[in-house]
């Protein structure tokens, strides 16, 4: 079992909303308090409240878990849920899954995967449920810590994977089935989650070495190696990964675990990216979208990100100025309009099939998270090039930022999630965490983003005392009335999904 410890730390640093005294002169203000504040192209009042559970790996080796309740009052309110020592050093990374299946008499449960420098891969069930509401013991704890804890006993730590044997930089949860983790070891191993098992072990070649790039971090007479990322298509079938000292992308077939093709960067696309002479060339982030009715997948370097097409020929450089890029995603834009759609448009990505058009999102150094169109319509044709046989590649669309100097977000947004509400159609939550130990909340709705106009609304900044490497989150579930409060967890309910596995072992290609 996990050892669990209670933080003590001062209450969280959001500003206070000052009452504005009241005018007995103005009394046709009655007509101004019976209209409903616009926030988010939804009205305040027809928000219902829900709550998002938030997951912050740090170099102190600490998992720390938090709530954030939304649309209750004022501002977001935070409460503390748990806080593991999960690993011997820094935590890397941290991924959940989807939530369990409604099983009657049974609470839902989601996944957590934590990976570290130590090698290890750390897995945790939580509830998917808010925690439950007991003024008694609120209460007490309230007496030993300045800030609410509302820790849930259904958290637990279910054990640790070993079948790696270097640092592990990506972890992700394509089904709740699967679980499929990268590392420096250049292997990504596929996870079935009924029993832990390993079904298969992709082997990703180690480069030769060409001279030592600036910003490697080697040891003295070794080689630059290892998997930096991997995204999955949504088919489940195929898988793109990047790895240190390759100025390439590799691409692997799921359903056999064998090697694809290889996808070469060319020197002039990295020239355009920021990447030159003395720079690694290699892919830091790799992820997939659906833009303009077709499928592309995007790759961030450190100071750019590059958007391709199916034909894997570049479509777009991202970044207008440069800045360094720390986490990259697409967003799906639903239609913000009817509920019952949105549910059908995720039930369809699980199925494999993209539905609507998405905007990138991309976290930078200077504390901003900005969102960009990818689409042909909205791309600016940029001049100068020296060969006009290879002209430069056309310029993404900013269509808005949250954060920022302006919101008084200075430090790096180390990582970031974005998740769609479930109660509220229409709304979005910016989840992002920055190296000055602070998780903010921002609310963006589905209308900025088709208006090309996106300013978000910050909900509430929670201070967690830890330096943040990694943050992962879900939107909680409401807790049925029929679940019973056992200690058993139903985390073997899903079944191994449409053979997705691979062979135990896979080809050891150098090319």
């Amino acid at each position: 079992m996990a050892k669990r410890k209670r933080q003590q730390a001062p209450a969280a640093d959001i500003p206070a909303v000052a009452e504005k005294p009241q005018n007995k002169k103005a009394k046709a203000a009655p007509a101004t308090t019976k209209k409903t504040t616009k926030t988010n192209g939804s009205s305040s009042a027809a928000l219902k409240p829900e709550t998002i559970q938030l997951v912050a790996g740090s170099y102190d080796q600490v998992l720390h878990g938090m709530t954030a309740e939304l649309h209750n009052g004022p501002d977001c309110q935070f409460a503390d849920t748990f806080l593991f020592n999960a690993h011997s050093s820094a935590v890397r990374c941290v991924a959940v899954s989807p939530v369990s299946a409604r099983i009657p008499g049974q609470g839902q449960k989601v996944l957590l995967a934590s990976g570290s420098t130590d090698e290890r891969v750390h897995i945790y069930s939580l509830s998917a449920h808010p925690p439950p509401q007991d003024r008694k013991s609120r209460a007490l704890l309230a007496k030993v810590a300045p800030r609410p804890i509302l820790e849930n006993p259904k958290n637990r730590e279910v054990g640790t994977l070993l079948h790696h044997a270097s640092t592990v930089t990506a972890l992700r949860f394509p089904t709740r089935a699967k679980l499929l983790s990268a590392s420096e070891d250049s292997t990504i191993a596929v996870t079935r989650a009924r029993d832990w098992s390993v079904l298969s072990t992709i082997k990703a070649p180690i480069p030769t070495a060409h001279g030592r790039p600036s910003g490697d971090t080697a040891p003295f007479g070794g080689t630059p190696a290892g998997v930096n990322d991997f995204a999955i298509h949504p088919s489940m079938k195929l898988m793109i990964s990047v790895s240190k000292a390759e100025r390439c992308m590799r691409l692997w077939n799921l359903v056999t675990g064998k090697k694809a093709g290889v996808l070469s960067f060319t020197r002039d696309m990295l020239v355009q990216a920021g990447e030159g002479k003395h720079s690694s060339g290699e892919g830091r982030r790799v992820i997939w979208g659906h833009v303009d009715g077709a499928d592309e997948f995007a790759v961030s370097f450190e100071r750019d990100v590059v958007a391709f097409g199916m034909d894997s020929v570049p479509k777009c450089r991202v970044m207008p100025f440069k800045t360094k890029i720390h986490a990259i995603t697409y967003i799906s834009m639903g239609s913000g309009s009817d509920k019952q759609q949105a549910d059908e448009e995720e039930e369809a990505e699980g199925k494999g099939k993209a539905q609507g058009d998405s905007v990138m999102a991309v976290s930078t150094e200077d504390g901003r998270v900005l969102f960009f169109s990818t689409k042909t319509e909205d791309l600016e044709k940029q001049e100068g090039g020296e060969d006009e046989k290879k002209p430069l590649l056309p310029l993404a669309k900013l269509i808005g930022q949250v954060g920022g100097k302006e919101a008084g977000v200075t430090s790096r947004v180390k990582d970031f999630a974005v998740l769609r509400s479930n109660l509220n159609a229409g709304l979005l939550y910016v989840v992002a965490a920055g190296s000055d130990g602070k998780v903010r909340v921002w609310t963006v709705a589905d209308e900025e983003l088709r208006a090309g106009k996106v300013q978000g609304k910050l909900a509430g900044a929670y201070e967690t005392h830890n330096r943040i490497t990694c943050l992962a989150a879900f939107v909680m579930v409401p807790r049925p009335d029929d679940a019973e409060d056992s200690d058993e967890e139903a985390l073997n309910e899903d079944e191994d999904e449409d053979g997705e596995e691979g062979s135990d072992d896979s080809e050891d290609d150098s090319d």
